[in-house]
């Protein structure tokens, strides 16, 4: 036996088992890495179709329908570090009470994708209703060219029980503006007054239709209030920054009147200085629980994505301030992406 275990395999035979064990390995691996990658290609299959794309068109038209939006239908992991920034940032908040609850919506142009939190929440939006305002009176204007050179007197002082925090410049009792004038006013300064003149000049069918047309809920025009989530009004946003809802030109005209809305204690606070934002805010709430929203626009060195942050609390001055730790968390993450 000891004799059988010493004796040496002939080399010619060696180098013969040698290659038979090689070739099987490299055969088994192969076939080991041909399975993986069949089941990656399988998940990344089956991703695909549940993760689609779904487009929205407009209707109403025989022969054409617009193209409005096409969104991915799942979140985007390339985007998940945002969120779980922004979550902190909330969930910290809540633990000094300066918050009760927040949502928020993001959309990056670039590349469509978006990821949101807390998407279901609906708030009471306030003066950014006042967005889907301009966008009416500007199809009215198209229905209608000229529209916005018409004059209406400012003749007596309106009664609201709304007692905005967020004060700024408003139209002056006895004077006459064109439909122009006060869309600026109420939209740079948020200027209720400017609003309640527009609001008895406007059609209210074609301010519902801009929400139908979206597929939001037409509103009830005598309601106190308009309930929405973050996701929701994100839209629009979205069709303002596409140009595919209002014409080229108005859409151009609208998103340049945002950016000069002069509200500077939310998100733009959380931007470098200059950088060019399109946005509105929104107050709302009662004396109980205080509401604070911001939507925006923000150009960035090239890259353009969309924010809006929807909160609830009992100090609007500090729901600013959260406003504004969100904007700047968000500009820090995309400024550090390729």
């Amino acid at each position: 036996m000891k004799s059988l275990l010493r004796k040496s395999i002939p080399l010619p035979y060696f180098l013969i088992t040698i290659s038979i064990i090689s070739i099987s390995a490299i055969f088994f691996t192969n076939q080991y890495d041909n399975y993986e990658n069949k089941k990656e290609i399988e998940n990344l299959v089956s991703n695909s179709a549940s993760c689609s794309y779904s487009v929205k068109r407009l209707k109403g038209y025989q022969f054409v329908k617009p193209l409005l939006f096409v969104d991915n239908a799942c979140e985007s992991e390339v985007l998940w570090p945002i969120k779980q920034r922004i979550t902190e940032i909330i969930d910290a908040n809540k633990q000094t009470n300066n918050l009760v609850s927040a949502s928020f919506y993001f959309k990056d142009f670039n590349s469509n994708d978006w990821i949101s939190l807390n998407e279901d929440e609906k708030y009471f939006p306030g003066s950014l209703l006042k967005v889907p305002e301009l966008i009416a009176f500007l199809k009215m204007n198209e229905l209608n060219p000229g529209l916005l050179n018409k004059e209406i007197l400012f003749d007596h002082q309106f009664q609201t029980d709304k007692k905005p925090v967020f004060l700024s410049k408003s139209i002056v009792l006895g004077q006459r503006y064109t439909i122009k004038q006060l869309l600026d006013y109420m939209i740079t300064y948020s200027d209720n007054n400017a609003t309640i003149l527009l609001n008895n000049a406007i059609d209210v069918k074609i301010f519902q239709k801009v929400f139908t047309d979206l597929d939001l809920e037409a509103p009830n025009w005598n309601a106190g209030n308009y309930p929405i989530s973050a996701k929701d009004f994100s839209v629009f946003m979205r069709a303002l920054y596409n140009g595919a809802y209002l014409n080229i030109k108005d859409s151009e005209f609208a998103t340049e009147l945002l950016s000069k809305c002069n509200f500077k204690e939310g998100i733009i606070k959380g931007l470098p200085n200059g950088t060019k934002v399109a946005h509105k805010f929104g107050e709302s709430g009662d004396a109980v629980e205080k509401q604070l929203h911001e939507s925006a626009i923000v150009y960035l060195n090239g890259k353009v994505y969309l924010l809006t942050i929807m909160t609830k609390g009992k100090d609007n001055k500090k729901l600013a301030d959260i406003v504004s730790q969100i904007s700047n968390a968000v500009f820090q993450k995309v400024n550090s992406m390729s």
